[in-house]
């Protein structure tokens, strides 16, 4: 199979390297890289234009800065390089973050998964930073989701769900929607990447405000919302966040980016995830 990955970027000066230097040193080599460079005004332009020089595998496209939006903007700059590229001779569709080194046998062991299982939609490792000088699991979901870092996606199953959409949430949505079409998400427990930097760093004093818009976007109802946000608050010991994760979603008045076939059946998920823990 031949992998298309493409990695956004903007001001990534400090990993870059080291994550074009992992994907390079990869046992497989049947794939091509694109990195969507989105406005640096660091060097991560130079890095990325110096270390292509002598890797015909890898590209680079440069863009002017766009607007920031949490979720959105990177699913937008994701496909201001997919759509560039034709896409007849990929197999398979990666979206990896910019600040991740991969083990030396990690799309092997990915394309291994493909191969053998003709319902794997969506595969992955599993996600890990370092803490106090130990690597250990980013402990952020299940060890069974496919996190938004190291994103891979057959073409059918990308094709059959309609793509990424580009709001907060895009990397839950996309799982979600895998599953409508009968697709099955594998993570292979023991093949692990590392995580340069926490994900999401930037809004952790956002999170209740996040999270009601996150709850908005996959289209909860209104009882499914509450007893998301009354699991997240008891989970952090917070009566507050209970309260700002409702108020957010209230306050959410963007269009719905799913459509009633989706939001019906992302429901009917969260209701039978609910029952099935009890």
């Amino acid at each position: 199979m031949k992998f298309l990955i493409i990695i956004p970027t903007h001001n990534e000066e400090e990993f870059i390297f080291s994550c074009l230097d992992s994907l390079q040193n990869q046992s497989f080599q049947n794939f091509e890289c694109v990195v969507v460079n989105d406005g640096s005004t660091d060097k991560t332009q130079e890095i990325v234009e110096n270390f292509i020089v002598s890797n015909l595998k890898f590209k680079i496209q440069n863009l002017k800065l766009s607007a920031h939006e949490p979720g959105a903007k990177v699913v937008q700059t994701f496909y201001k390089g997919l759509n560039e590229i034709d896409l007849k001779d990929f197999d398979i569709i990666c979206k990896f973050d910019a600040d991740i080194i991969f083990p030396e046998n990690y799309l092997e062991k990915i394309n291994e998964v493909y191969v053998q299982n003709p319902k794997a939609g969506m595969v992955s490792g599993l996600v890990f930073i370092e803490k106090n000088n130990e690597w250990i699991f980013e402990n952020l979901s299940s060890k069974n989701h496919v996190r938004g870092p190291i994103k891979s996606y057959r073409k059918k199953c990308f094709e059959d769900m309609n793509g990424l959409r580009a709001v907060l949430g895009w990397d839950n949505i996309d799982v979600m929607l895998a599953k409508m079409y009968d697709w099955e998400t594998v993570t292979i427990k023991d093949l692990w990447v590392k995580h340069l930097r926490p994900t999401a760093f930037k809004y952790k004093k956002q999170k209740a405000q996040k999270l009601g818009e996150y709850f908005y976007n996959i289209g909860l109802s209104f009882p499914l919302m509450l007893i998301s946000s009354a699991k997240s608050s008891f989970k952090n010991k917070s009566i507050s966040e209970f309260f700002m994760i409702i108020k957010s979603f209230l306050n959410q008045k963007n269009e719905m980016i799913l459509n009633k076939k989706e939001i019906q059946f992302i429901r009917k998920l969260r209701w039978q995830e609910i029952k099935n823990k009890f």
